[in-house]
C-alpha cells in the first residue's frame, strides 16, 4: 500500500472528473489542504473516506490500494468468452469456502491512555496491510529534547516478540514533535486477519536523553472487533 501511487490515483481521479482539490474536499467534508496531502503522499483518506471515494467515482478499492485503474477490454467476443469463464469460475469458487478477495477494514487504536493512535488494517484471503496514520502523545508537557528517539511496532505470540517496522530519530527533538511524523505502512504482513486478533501488536517508543536517561512505553493496539471473512 504506497501512498505515492494511492495520491496520484485520486489526484487523477479527480482531474478527470474536472474537479478543483476544493470541490473534491466538499465532497468528502474534509478540507482541502488534507487533499493536497493526499496527492503528495504525505496522508492516505481514512477507511470511511476511501469507500466513499469508490461509490462516488466508481472505482474498485482495489485499484486504489494499488493505485493503478484496471484496463478494460472492450472487443464484444473477448469480453462473451471472458464472462463466461467467468461465471464458470464463479460457481467453483462459491462452492469452497475462504475465497474472498475483497478488502474487509478494521481500525487500530491505542488502550493506553497516554497515547492517541489512528490507524487501520487492510484484508482478505490472501493478504493484508497495517496502516498507521497518527500517533500523538498525550501523557503531559515533556519538553526534553532526546538525542535518539525509536518507534517499533510490535507483533508478539507468548514469549516470541517479532519486529514488524521501526522508524527512528538520531537528531535532538522532542517526543511530540518526532510522533508527528512517524507513520506505518506494512504491506503483505499476514495472509490471515485472525492472525492480528489471536497475537499481541504493540508499539514501543524508547527515548534516551543526552545523560543517557531512557524513557520507554509500551502501547498496545487494539481493533474495532473481530476480523471475518465469508
Amino acid at each position: 500500500m504506497d501512498p505515492n501511487l494511492i495520491g496520484n490515483f485520486i489526484k487523477n481521479l479527480r482531474k478527470n472528473n474536472n474537479h478543483t482539490q476544493q470541490e473534491f474536499a466538499e465532497m468528502f467534508g474534509v478540507t482541502y489542504q488534507a487533499v493536497s496531502k493526499w496527492e503528495n503522499g504525505k496522508n492516505i483518506p481514512d477507511i470511511l473516506i476511501l469507500k466513499e471515494i469508490c461509490k462516488k467515482f466508481n472505482v474498485d478499492i482495489n485499484e486504489i490500494l494499488d493505485g493503478e485503474k484496471k484496463k478494460k477490454i472492450f472487443n464484444k467476443n473477448i469480453i462473451i468468452i471472458i464472462s463466461s469463464i467467468l461465471i464458470f469460475l464463479i460457481t467453483i469458487f462459491n462452492l469452497s469456502k475462504n475465497r474472498n478477495d475483497d478488502f474487509e477494514f478494521k481500525t487500530l487504536s491505542s488502550s493506553c491512555s497516554n497515547f492517541n493512535i489512528t490507524g487501520s488494517i487492510a484484508y482478505n484471503s490472501n493478504k493484508s496491510h497495517i496502516y498507521i496514520s497518527n500517533i500523538e502523545y498525550c501523557g503531559g508537557n515533556d519538553t526534553t529534547e532526546y538525542e535518539k528517539i525509536e518507534c517499533i511496532l510490535y507483533e508478539s505470540n507468548g514469549n516470541i516478540e517479532t519486529k514488524i517496522d521501526s522508524s527512528t530519530s538520531l537528531e535532538n527533538m522532542e517526543l511530540e514533535q518526532f510522533l508527528k511524523d512517524v507513520k506505518f505502512h506494512v504491506d503483505n504482513h499476514s495472509a490471515a486477519c485472525k492472525d492480528f486478533i489471536e497475537s499481541n501488536v504493540f508499539l514501543q517508543i524508547n527515548a534516551s536523553d543526552k545523560d543517557n536517561n531512557i524513557i520507554s512505553y509500551k502501547i498496545p493496539l487494539a481493533f474495532e472487533e473481530s476480523c471475518y471473512i465469508d
